[in-house]
């Protein structure tokens, strides 16, 4: 079954399905170290890269399996980062809910609006009932968007990830249909 990737808009933020030519904004943002420090892969470091991200994205959605948006500011067009469901389960409801910005996009509130439009998206038209979301423990300012989102440190993975040599614990979060609040995002 086929999940077609939502078009969604909020006040600030244009989230769409990803084109071609979104490959070199896409390897501009996954090659920066600073900006991955704490994602579970390394630095890209080929720009080939790019258009294995796409046609992955394209293949998790044509397998029903998830959807990644790219997101683009309204007041300049620029593309600052994207949001994604992934590991979409229609028997279980439940979705693994990812996004990574750009440095320069930090401390505006927008994952948290992105998130938020996506969320909204995941229970209303998937009906989903919970969502899950990982982080690794040393970033706290991703855990602080999924805290004003609604949702609940559930545990910690400890020393699931080696990236770059570094082992590092992760801390998943959940959030319920029941507990999700639907109303306008939290502020940044």
């Amino acid at each position: 079954m086929t999940l077609p990737t939502p078009e969604l808009h909020t006040a600030r933020l244009r989230l769409r399905p990803f084109t071609d030519t979104d490959a070199e904004p896409l390897y501009a943002l996954h090659s920066d170290a600073h900006v991955l420090r704490y994602w579970d892969s390394p630095p890209w470091t080929e720009p080939a890269r790019a258009q294995r991200f796409l046609a992955t994205c394209r293949r998790v959605e044509e397998e029903g399996a998830g959807a990644r948006v790219a997101v683009d500011r309204v007041s300049d067009g620029a593309f600052i980062g994207w949001c994604g469901l992934t590991s979409w389960n229609p028997d279980f409801r439940s979705a693994s809910l990812g996004y990574v910005f750009d440095s320069a996009a930090w401390g505006h509130g927008y994952a948290t609006e992105t998130a938020h439009a996506v969320l909204r998206w995941a229970f209303d038209t998937l009906d989903l009932n919970r969502v899950q979301a990982e982080t690794d423990t040393r970033n706290v300012a991703s855990a602080r968007v999924l805290k004003k989102l609604g949702f609940v440190h559930e545990g910690t993975l400890r020393e699931d990830c080696v990236v770059n040599g570094d082992v590092s614990d992760s801390w998943v979060f959940g959030l319920l249909r029941r507990e999700w609040h639907p109303t306008a995002p939290p502020t940044a």
